[in-house]
């Protein structure tokens, strides 16, 4: 589980960059970039993971998230055929577009709103995945304006729902990514034992205090939080290649199984066998 900078490039002849389907459910893609990204992901089920909140979409999901809020890919651990749209854009892409014209009002303070992330539901999420799913097709000039008139019926939609709490403002600093980097890649290496909280303090090389705020201020969550979404996550694997709830709880690294069934219910919603079941309806 490591913390990612991704690196994103405009397409040709394009001031923002689209991505189709690019299948990664096999990919644990903890990350975080300076670009705005508007994600549609439908025929599918899974872990809606931006910033500190944690919960599942059901079917289909359109997310708008802010720069630099670390994320987890939305095609993460899905087994069905699904099909997802992501656009990428610039931090700058807004003013550079449109500046300060009055009729864009409610669009900027969308992007505002974006940057403490946010989801969208019912007929709006139906409407703006459908032409979400056009873009890749559209000529260079018709495709901004279409990606406008998208930003538009955002902005007007009273279905959307702030997702992180607290907007991101600023980038982390490079120590502080590299440190954050050390961190994630010692859990992903040991979270199968106990790691106790001097010990994850001494790879971030501070002491239990200092660690203890610093990895709140860095994703939102307490280490223990952090730790248990990442076992979580790697239980889902397990389940879904035929464990059973008890070989995937000690294989996560969880002691006791009633501990085990509870966070799975606290991140997830539902327990292990409702998972399970689920997945193989």
């Amino acid at each position: 589980m490591k913390l990612a900078l991704e690196q994103i490039r405009p397409d040709a002849d394009s001031s923002f960059h689209i991505l189709l389907t690019p299948h990664l459910e096999n990919v644990f893609l903890w990350h975080y970039h300076p670009e705005y990204e508007l994600v549609f992901i439908d025929g599918a089920s899974g872990t809606r993971h931006v910033g500190d909140h944690i919960s599942r979409y059901e079917g289909s999901d359109l997310v708008f998230i802010g720069p630099n809020i670390p994320h987890l890919n939305f095609d993460y651990g899905v087994t069905t055929d699904y099909r997802k749209v992501v656009v990428q854009l610039d931090e700058g892409f807004l003013g550079q577009l449109i500046g300060r014209a009055p009729e864009f009002a409610a669009i900027s303070r969308l992007f505002d709103a974006a940057r403490a992330g946010l989801s969208f539901s019912g007929e709006t999420k139906a409407k703006v995945g459908a032409q979400l799913e056009q873009l890749p097709g559209l000529q260079p000039f018709e495709r901004i304006m279409a990606l406008l008139t998208i930003f538009q019926q955002l902005a007007t939609s009273p279905e959307a729902t702030s997702l992180h709490g607290k907007p991101v403002v600023g980038q982390y600093n490079l120590a502080e990514q590299q440190r954050l980097r050390q961190v994630y890649q010692y859990v992903e290496e040991q979270f199968q034992r106990p790691i106790a909280l001097g010990e994850i303090a001494a790879v971030a090389n501070l002491t239990e205090a200092a660690f203890c705020r610093y990895i709140k201020r860095m994703t939102g969550l307490t280490f223990t939080q952090l730790l248990n979404q990442f076992r979580i996550n790697q239980a889902q694997k397990l389940l879904l290649t035929n464990h059973t709830v008890t070989e995937t709880a000690e294989a996560s690294g969880f002691e006791s199984l009633s501990y085990f069934n509870k966070i799975f219910r606290r991140v997830t919603g539902e327990n292990p066998l409702q998972f399970k079941k689920r997945h193989r309806e």
